[in-house]
């Protein structure tokens, strides 16, 4: 089982650029964070200092602008008016793929906007999928779609939901990203998800419910579900994306099982 930890959610009690190292410490070779910048157009300084900080570990998952999510804020995809911020970021996002070989990409849809249609947000959505779907294709990269939870104006709460976005996109590479966390609270059988739709999931993401926290912390059998998806043909990494109850260095007490079911 190939783990990686999200580094926007763990390790919070550091510097972003000092989180790296301490996964590494902690045991783990990969990472992944939601998008590292304040803004959706980052200085080649900061962009620089992302990647050098990276040293030691591998990015295995980056996502794209999303606005202001301490706000609420989950993704500009299909929020009309931004495209230019999303559009930069895509641009930035393949030349840190190009430097550090990550592949995979998460694009936050976007929730609903007052006064907005619903066809219009999917219209733009599908248009600006489309060219993220082709920037990262020169890189041989995956656009992930995500269901989430807790966010009452986002629309893709069902892993069928987020498919049907894919299907309508004309580029093969985007796919589900499937977060058993979201998808449980959102009441999809993840015994289904882990089957039925593993070809098309490019990437995994775990945190134990109720509560978002450690594995172990809540009633879903995270290891069982993986254990699935891997006889089903999942062969991707695995993030680790949860809120730890205490301090990150003291929430690894799943770690060692999980990395011995491999």
């Amino acid at each position: 089982m190939l783990l990686d930890a999200n580094l926007s959610i763990l390790f919070t009690e550091l510097p972003l650029l000092d989180r790296p190292r301490a996964a590494k410490e902690a045991g783990f070779d990969a990472v992944e964070f939601w998008w590292p910048f304040d803004t959706a157009d980052p200085t080649p300084a900061e962009v620089d200092a992302f990647v050098d900080a990276l040293d030691g570990v591998e990015l295995v998952g980056l996502n794209f602008f999303a606005g202001d999510m301490p706000a609420g804020d989950r993704g500009v995809v299909s929020w009309p008016g931004r495209q230019a911020e999303f559009h930069a970021s895509v641009e930035i996002a393949v030349d840190i793929a190009r430097r550090t070989g990550c592949r995979t990409f998460n694009a936050l849809y976007g929730n609903r906007i007052a006064g907005v249609s619903p066809s219009e947000q999917d219209e733009l959505a599908i248009a600006n999928l489309t060219v993220a779907a082709s920037a990262v294709q020169a890189v041989g990269g995956t656009i992930v779609l995500e269901p989430l939870s807790g966010a009452p104006d986002y629309p893709l709460l069902t892993a069928a939901a987020a498919l049907a976005v894919a299907d309508r996109v004309p580029l093969d590479n985007v796919a589900l990203l499937c977060d058993l966390y979201h998808l449980a609270v959102n009441g999809d059988d993840l015994d289904i998800v882990t089957t039925k739709h593993v070809e098309r999931i490019g990437h995994v993401q775990i945190a134990d419910a109720p509560g978002r926290g450690e594995p172990g912390s809540g009633q879903l059998d995270l290891l069982r579900h993986l254990t699935t998806l891997a006889a089903s043909g999942y062969r991707g990494h695995v993030g680790a994306e949860y809120r730890p109850t205490g301090a990150t260095a003291d929430s690894f007490g799943w770690l060692k099982a999980f990395q011995e079911d491999q």
